[in-house]
């Protein structure tokens, strides 16, 4: 089966649920850029609860109809700072914090300009970390109908708004919280369970 999903930002724990259960990861670069998804977002688990991180992109670029490659990142605003120091925040406890730390960083540290190649670099990293040997591929043109019977069509559907209709990765202990929280980046389960991350989705 062919998975079909948009590029986002430290996608959720559900997106690698379906990868496991895919032959090949297909991510669609000819859509415009859609405003309040996981394209540019992803939420973590701090001491005040769940907390959303969002990259900003370049005013302008994300106008009405723009693709998906051409959105770049707004390196203006310190964004990176934030996202770091909450990160710290929510997993610096977390077991294995130090152990993923410098592979995440040196994918911030080349500040590509544009959010889909970010979000491409840090979906290598997490099917790396993850031993998820999956072939990534993109599309070559803008299909709305229904790609075939082999494609899994999961654009759009893999949202913040949009509670899945799958739940089934197993509770995990988690930094902060007495009741397990479902849905959050995959760096929570990472952080938390590292080799073992992949039996949860499991």
């Amino acid at each position: 089966m062919i998975l079909l999903t948009e590029a986002q930002y430290n996608p959720p724990v559900s997106y690698f649920w379906h990868a496991l259960r895919a032959e090949i990861l297909l991510l669609e670069q000819h859509e415009n850029y859609i405003k309040q998804s996981y394209r540019n977002r992803c939420h973590v688990l701090t001491a005040q609860g769940v907390q959303p991180l969002s990259v900003p992109v370049v005013k302008g670029s994300s106008r009405h109809k723009t693709l998906i490659t051409e959105i770049e990142i707004d390196y203006t605003q310190k964004w990176y700072n934030v996202h770091w120091r909450t990160i710290q925040a929510a997993y610096g406890r977390a077991p294995y914090f130090e152990f993923y730390t410098d592979y995440l960083q040196e994918v911030y540290a080349r500040r590509p300009k544009y959010l889909f190649q970010l979000n491409t670099d840090l979906l290598r990293l997490y099917l790396k970390l993850l031993k998820l040997n999956r072939p990534l591929g993109f599309t070559e043109a803008y299909h709305q109908e229904k790609q075939g019977e082999n494609v899994l069509d999961m654009r759009n559907r893999i949202h913040p708004k949009i509670y899945p209709d799958i739940l089934n990765v197993k509770p995990y202990t988690q930094v902060f919280g007495k009741q397990f929280v479902p849905e959050l980046s995959i760096l929570d389960l990472l952080f938390t369970q590292g080799p073992a991350s992949l039996s949860f989705l499991q």
